[in-house]
């Protein structure tokens, strides 16, 4: 490679890296307690004590109570608010009903109330309160709603750039150089750069899904107004004449989830969106069913339902945009494979926190050289140091 390539590579690591660390530091230390989140959840008291361990909510099992009946309580939990959705839960009888005081209502509105289906009791509420919505938002919008998702979605692709480039040059500055070399008895800088370069090169294909699956996560808004306005326009297309059906039309959830399943067997529902919201129409039941692999129940179907007939209108699978976007939510925290996946994940975060930092440091020591002096650095594996 040479020296004016290098240069190029140099200033595009070096501006791609500045702009973005600071957003990236941010992202990985609130991402580290989410990782955990469903842990913290039951260590705070998250997990209630089930009448029937083991039975899904999402099933038809006997003691069972019908979806209508939870419904009811719920809503007289909630007095003058909608339905908004019901998610099930395929290993135990706990189920979610999030109401809200308006079909369309924002997130900042709605309720989420947990409730045991086996026994009807009421096990908790969330309002959007607590510290691990407030990480939650902060992660993923700067509490600044689409703009700050569109933003971090812009420091992540700087981040992903970061870290190509950061390859190109990590090429010749090891070339004289065995793998994992620390040259600890050195100068600071060349320690640190080596630990850099080192943390850097083994997280690298980590940071790189992270990176690109946190891109596609920014875009949750966008993608879902996509499907909206054309998968689910052209499955509704018989109803687009019909007024919006208020929610004293709504009929039997019992009656809307049989003509699902008739449609789709073989299928676990995982959640309901109603009418008004934005995972439906303004006239359906959107029951979403996933498969049944760790892969696959990721993927979701839904199956619409006339809200006030119970009868089955269409199912039609995600297109390719939203399946991407199912795919890289449990990607990007690693819920695929349990708590070992966790760990890993939570370990290549602290490996990240530690190659932003040190890039930072090595930046702020020598931010007045020049960028020959630089590529010389990285011509010679870090032995000429730059001078102010």
């Amino acid at each position: 490679m040479t020296s004016s390539s290098i240069r190029t590579w140099y200033l595009v690591h070096k501006w791609t890296s500045l702009i973005c660390t600071i957003f990236l530091l941010m992202l990985c230390v609130t991402g580290l307690p989410l990782i955990f989140s469903d842990e913290i959840d039951r260590l705070g008291g998250g997990q209630g004590r089930f009448g029937m361990p083991g039975v899904g909510s999402s099933g038809n099992a006997p003691g069972l109570l019908s979806l209508d009946t939870m419904m009811t309580r719920a809503l007289a939990a909630r007095p003058g608010e909608v339905p908004l959705f019901m998610a099930f839960d395929n290993d135990q009888p706990s189920m979610t009903i999030t109401t809200g005081p308006t079909p369309d209502a924002p997130a900042a509105q709605m309720t989420t109330m947990t409730f045991d289906r086996s026994t009807g009791g009421f096990l908790s509420q969330e309002d959007g309160g607590g510290v691990m919505h407030v990480l939650l938002d902060l992660h993923t919008d700067l509490f600044l709603g689409l703009p700050g998702m569109l933003f971090l979605g812009a420091m992540g692709a700087l981040f992903v750039a970061a870290l190509v480039s950061g390859v190109v040059l990590y090429a010749p500055f090891m070339r004289k150089l065995a793998f994992g070399t620390l040259r600890t008895s050195r100068s600071a800088r060349l320690k640190w750069l080596d630990y850099h370069n080192l943390l850097g090169v083994v997280a690298l294909a980590w940071m790189t899904v992270v990176g690109v699956t946190g891109v596609i996560n920014t875009l949750e808004k966008p993608i879902n107004a996509l499907w909206q306005r054309g998968e689910l326009t052209a499955m509704t297309r018989a109803y687009a004449g019909k007024a919006a059906l208020p929610p004293a039309g709504y009929g039997s959830l019992d009656t809307a989830m049989a003509a699902a399943r008739k449609a789709l067997p073989g299928n676990n529902p995982q959640f309901i969106g109603f009418p008004g919201g934005s995972f439906s129409s303004r006239h359906h039941y959107a029951v979403f069913f996933q498969g049944d692999t760790p892969l696959t129940q990721h993927l979701l179907t839904p199956a619409l339902i006339d809200a006030e007939t119970g009868t089955f209108t269409t199912a039609r699978s995600m297109p390719w945009y939203n399946k991407a976007l199912s795919l890289s939510r449990p990607l990007h925290f690693g819920d695929y494979g349990g708590l070992p996946l966790k760990i890993l994940w939570a370990v290549l975060d602290i490996f990240t926190i530690v190659v932003l930092a040190t890039g930072l440091y090595l930046w702020l020591g020598k931010r007045r050289a020049s960028a020959a002096a630089h590529v010389r650095e990285v011509e010679t594996g870090g032995l000429a140091v730059p001078a102010e």
